[in-house]
This record gives structure tokens, C-alpha cells and sequence, in this order.
């Protein structure tokens, strides 16, 4: 009996206190800098599209914390013979700096780390070996918000750089870039 009142005592503390998050987002993709070459006299560019993902979150200090994840971006491949549908993979790693500590309602956070792209041309799948895989940097930030004890809301923004898919075509220069602006709802253990 001892045993259960301290454990119903000690419970909303636990339960406070972050260790690990679990989000599913979705929002929109921006790509700038998205000529990505030329076949012959046509020319071929990325569009902007939508995107959905996972996020796992390890809050591994008060201030602290590291998260990897998977996203979908759906992209247009434009070229003169038209549009059409393309797939971005991504995978990604990342540092968490909040603005506060771990348990508060409402954390700002910014980030930093590490992705590779998956660029799936029109035709391919990301496991038949047809697309093109660059690795790259990305940062921006956030805020995730807590509507009850085991669930949130957040809202990223975050800004990926990689180099241009697809080495077969030329007049590829610079980095290729991309926004995503989402919102997402997550649990929180």
C-alpha cells in the first residue's frame, strides 16, 4: 500500500518529465536553386511540393536533446516535355538546443545537423537503386508545446542544403536548397 501511494505521488512528476518524443508532421517543401541541370538542349528543375514525416526526440539534458527522423517529399520533376511526380527520402540527425528546460510547456528550440537526400526520379523507387543519394547540413528551429501531459504540438522550420542529384547532367552548380515550414503532434513519454 506504501508502495502505491508513493508511485500515484511520484507519477505527475514522471510524467513532466521529458525523455523521449515521438511526432508525425506535415507541411510544405520550397526548394530554391532547383535547376538541377541539362540533357541536350532540355533543361530540369525540381518544384515545390509537400512534405510528411517522423520524428523521434531524445531529451538527453534539460537544455539538450538530439532527434532523427524520416521524410516524404513530393516534388515535380519540370523539364520541356513537361511535369512529372518525383519523390525526395529523407533522413536526418540532429542537435536540439531549447531555450528551456526539459519539462517546460512551451520550448523554443533551434537546430542543427546532419541529412542525406534520396532524390527518385519519375519511373524508379527508392529500392530498385534508381535515385541519386546527397548528403548535407541543415539548421533552423521551433517550438513544441504541450496540450496535456503526454501530448504536443510543434511547429518547425528548417532549411536543407545538399549538393545537385543526378551527375549525368551538366551545368549543375551550387548547393541545392530546401524550406520546410510543418506542423506536427507528437507523444511524449
Amino acid at each position: 500500500m506504501r508502495f502505491l501511494a508513493l508511485a500515484l505521488l511520484c507519477l505527475p512528476g514522471m510524467l513532466l518529465g521529458q525523455t523521449a518524443e515521438f511526432s508525425i508532421t506535415g507541411g510544405v517543401s520550397r526548394l530554391n536553386n532547383a535547376n538541377i541541370g541539362d540533357l541536350g538542349t532540355d533543361n530540369y528543375r525540381l518544384k515545390d511540393g509537400f512534405r510528411i514525416g517522423f520524428r523521434t526526440t531524445l531529451n538527453t539534458w534539460r537544455y539538450i536533446g538530439q532527434e532523427f527522423g524520416y521524410g516524404y517529399n513530393r516534388t515535380q520533376l519540370s523539364s520541356a516535355a513537361g511535369d512529372s511526380g518525383m519523390a525526395i527520402h529523407q533522413g536526418f540527425f540532429n542537435f536540439l538546443l531549447y531555450a528551456t528546460r526539459d519539462g517546460s510547456v512551451v520550448r523554443p528550440f533551434v537546430a542543427g545537423g546532419g541529412h542525406f537526400n534520396n532524390y527518385t526520379p519519375p519511373g524508379t523507387s527508392v529500392t530498385s537503386g534508381g535515385g541519386s543519394t546527397k548528403l548535407g547540413f541543415n539548421y533552423g528551429g521551433g517550438v513544441k508545446v504541450r496540450v496535456s501531459p503526454i501530448f504536443a504540438i510543434r511547429f518547425d522550420v528548417r532549411q536543407y542544403q545538399n549538393g545537385k542529384p543526378f551527375s549525368f547532367l551538366t551545368g549543375r552548380s551550387g548547393l541545392i536548397g530546401q524550406l520546410e515550414v510543418s506542423a506536427g503532434f507528437g507523444l511524449v513519454i
